[in-house]
């Protein structure tokens, strides 16, 4: 209790928005997944958190690189984006290559999560083909977002301190490595146990 109360209003603020937006995301997805297995309801928990944080968060975002910059806007999105960066400049000002991505992911990431969301709930052919997809999407945006910047030396990221550091750069990054790694993962098991199916079906009408 006594580490939050020393945190700043803005950063409180931000973490509570995030928070909010979990358990709005969470409660969306295991409505959808309702009579389904556990694994389709934490996969659709975490897709509808997924498409809530790439439009309610990153599209505004865009918006606000667009007709000026973080640094310089004011409301709740542009607090939330000050705050986190306290922890990567890069979003505080025009970065071409965070916006080329944020536009990236807000755009194909948004629409692939709901687009999977409606395939698992329907139970759509194209389901797995989609999850890859969107996960290697999301992978490749988490890399092109830090890789380069890693490659000189980290000269945008406060590695400094504790909250920058590991609550959101480390922690708030990861979750995006962490949950499409498991997605990829079930792909990889379900393809394998569809293949198998076949080939078994096969063999018995040989």
């Amino acid at each position: 209790m006594g580490a939050w109360l020393e945190l700043g209003a803005a950063a409180r603020g931000s973490l509570l928005l995030c928070a909010a937006l979990l358990v709005v995301g969470c409660a969306m997805g295991l409505s959808l997944g309702r009579g389904r297995g556990a694994a389709d309801r934490g996969a659709l928990a975490w897709l509808c958190y997924d498409a809530l944080v790439h439009f309610a968060l990153e599209g505004p975002f865009v918006y606000l690189s667009f007709i000026g910059n973080i640094a310089d806007s004011d409301g709740l999105i542009a607090s939330l984006w000050k705050e986190y960066g306290k922890a990567d400049a890069r979003w505080l000002n025009f970065d071409p290559t965070i916006v080329s991505l944020e536009i990236l992911t807000v755009v194909l990431d948004g629409s692939l999560a709901l687009i999977l969301i409606y395939a698992i709930v329907k139970e759509k052919y194209y389901r797995h083909f989609v999850q890859i997809a969107l996960c290697v999407c999301e992978l490749y945006g988490g890399w092109m977002t830090f890789f380069p910047d890693w490659l000189m030396g980290s000269p945008n990221l406060n590695t400094r301190n504790w909250l920058y550091f590991w609550v959101y750069l480390v922690f708030f990054n990861s979750v995006w490595v962490l949950f499409p790694g498991l997605l990829l993962w079930q792909s990889w098991v379900e393809l394998k146990k569809m293949y198998h199916k076949g080939t078994s079906l096969g063999k018995k009408f040989q």
